[in-house]
């Protein structure tokens, strides 16, 4: 079970990955080798699982990002999610309940390419029904 202090850590790490542990330990008001201590369990316990960094895609050329719903032959879900996950403009992927079966966040140059990640990437997947890509126009949170 978490603690407030290990809840406060996890906010902290999740807004910045690297916040300097003397900073959370100040506003916890404990010591450095405390925050180290239980970030450390908190590793093991596998709540922290891995820290990352967020990118801006158009400062990297990606021009449209797509929320896209993929439909498919209940006998072939898993085996079209696990090509999904090798593309490299996959940048996220879900199994889901709901309107689609599998969600993916996908990146595009601009809509030339998004079409042909659509039509002839992701719509010529054996067992795929549907593609319904949404594009994002802005992210807010």
């Amino acid at each position: 079970m978490l603690d407030e202090r290990d809840k406060v850590i996890i906010e902290m790490l999740t807004k910045d990955a690297r916040m300097p542990f003397t900073e959370i330990a100040k506003t916890l008001g404990i010591s450095e080798t405390a925050v180290r201590k239980r970030v450390r369990a908190l590793e093991e316990k596998g709540v922290i699982r891995q820290y990352t960094i967020k990118v801006d895609p158009q400062k990297l050329g990606y021009n449209l990002i797509s929320l896209t719903g993929v439909d498919t032959k209940p006998e072939k879900l898993f085996e079209v999610a696990e090509k999904l996950k090798a593309f490299e403009f996959v940048r996220e992927l879900y199994l889901s309940s709901g309107d689609h079966m599998i969600m993916a966040e996908i990146w595009a140059r601009d809509g030339e390419d998004l079409a042909d990640i659509m039509s002839n990437k992701i719509g010529k997947i054996d067992g795929v029904i549907k593609v319904c890509p949404s594009i994002i126009l802005e992210r807010l949170k």
